[in-house]
């Protein structure tokens, strides 16, 4: 470009118009060609335009060669490729073009982590104002629950009877529905961690197993493990009450006693499992569930399901001891299974707690996971012998039904009075504490102001 520059300078005739005519064309395409094709071709104009002879101009050719630096190499070294500027461009371009993204990207998580927090605030004060309406209006919501409470549980054992393949879809539409509702409720009385125990994780495999792999032998035997085993179970030794007073005790037994009660139908009186089922002394069965094997059995209804609690346990240790360890510190209202059980354990003074004891107070904890270990090894031997006779599974559903009924009439005559008595008293003395400041505050006779009067007045 200099070059170009210096040569039109140069040319002084009355012809200059038409030299940089001729020249800025080749300046134009300078800056789109390599540098040494450019010098080439404009060598070879100014060759060619220098033939003719014009009187009184120097020669563009002079001009030319007077324009070029001592050093080409040099000068030809210092200039830079266009396709590498180019490329340099784009280059900065495609970082700037990250930058962007990263930015934006971090903007959405900020976006989304907001608001995540004001879902989760909005969702909690919803269930603050759920829970304190419900206590408000508790004796009414109690007679609604045992009104509907009667007519579900006969309604359940006429569909029991007369159409149990239809049982599954009961259950999941009762899981669905109920457990959402529990949330809420355990949210406000600071009992949520209640939702990591044992019995909401399997559950949630239950759920799956029915709405997802309802023909899968093998996930079918492990819920059937889990629902005679250590659910079941728990409706006996953990007292769970058929209330039909107390929604929170009806959850409570069905989160337990219905997937027996499913598993128990899918395994003996649902049409399409009891036409495949194996009898004795004849052929092979056609499709499941396998019975034959002994050692398929104890495979897939102790040590594997065995393996997926041991799973259970350690994830919940992380969790609540680990991870949420110092936010159970700092509030010692929040309960879990093993507050509650101590709390339970410690106030009677029963077998549990001299057992959780033997290796000292501080180790109470470990010792009622190894309780609790035993407990599920225990009940899930025993649904391999449930899971092949169809009496003995009869007389166990008969027993867990029982044993919550019986629980229940204990609760109804037994503790349900003392909690009334109990609640009484509490808004009496709630009543008493709300009169007490308005009977301590000063009459008009007692007023500052006309003790001072009245002092005046003796005065004079």
């Amino acid at each position: 470009m200099l070059i170009f520059l210096y040569i039109i300078f140069c040319v002084h005739d009355e012809e200059e118009e038409e030299t940089r005519g001729l020249l800025l064309p080749l300046y134009r395409a300078d800056t789109s060609l390599h540098p040494s094709l450019s010098l080439s071709l404009s060598l070879s104009l100014i060759i060619q335009y220098s033939e003719e002879e014009r009187p009184g101009n120097p020669s563009l050719l002079a001009c030319f060669f007077s324009a070029l630096p001592d050093n080409p190499e040099a000068a030809m070294d210092n200039g830079r490729d266009p396709t590498e500027e180019a490329s340099d461009d784009s280059s900065q371009t495609v970082k700037q073009g990250i930058q962007d993204r990263s930015k934006r990207v971090a903007k959405t998580k900020e976006i989304i982590s907001k608001q995540a927090n004001q879902t989760k605030q909005i969702l909690s004060k919803q269930a603050v104002k759920i829970a304190k309406q419900a206590e408000e209006h508790e004796r009414f919501i109690n007679k609604i629950t045992h009104f509907f409470g009667v007519l579900g549980s006969g309604g359940f054992c006429f569909l029991l009877g007369a159409r149990p393949q239809d049982i599954p879809y009961v259950y999941c539409f009762f899981y669905v529905t109920f457990v959402p509702l529990r949330w809420i409720y355990y949210r406000f009385k600071k009992w949520h961690y209640y939702l990591l125990d044992f019995c909401y994780y399997a559950n949630t495999i239950f759920l799956v197993d029915l709405l997802l792999y309802p023909k899968n032998e093998k996930l079918f035997m492990i819920c059937f493990s889990f629902a005679e085993g250590p659910l079941a179970w728990a409706l006996i030794i953990w007292r769970c009450s058929l209330v039909f007073s107390s929604v929170d005790k009806i959850i409570s037994v069905l989160i337990h006693l219905l997937p027996g009660l499913v598993f128990f139908t899918i395994r003996w009186w649902n049409p399409t499992t009891f036409a495949a089922m194996h009898p004795e002394g004849t052929a092979k069965r056609v499709s499941w569930p396998y019975v034959e094997d002994k050692s398929y059995l104890w495979t897939w209804l102790f040590l594997v399901p065995l393996f997926v609690y041991t799973l259970w346990q350690i994830l919940y240790f992380l969790i609540v001891n680990v991870l949420r360890r110092q936010r159970l510190l700092r509030d010692p209202e929040v309960m879990t299974s093993y507050r509650e059980l101590s709390k339970k354990a410690q106030k009677a003074n029963n077998i549990w707690w001299r057992l959780s004891g033997i290796l000292g107070d501080q180790n109470r904890m470990l010792m009622f996971i190894v309780l609790q270990a035993i407990f599920s090894v225990a009940t899930m031997a025993l649904t391999v012998p449930i899971f092949l006779s169809y009496r003995l599974s009869v007389v166990f559903q008969i027993l867990k039904v029982s044993a919550t009924v019986w629980n229940g009439a204990s609760f109804l005559l037994d503790v349900m009075p003392r909690q009334v008595i109990l609640k009484e008293k509490l808004k009496s003395e709630r009543g008493t504490a709300a009169a007490q400041p308005q009977q301590d505050q000063p009459t008009e006779s007692d007023s500052p102001t006309k003790v001072e009067n009245s002092s005046e007045g003796d005065e004079s």
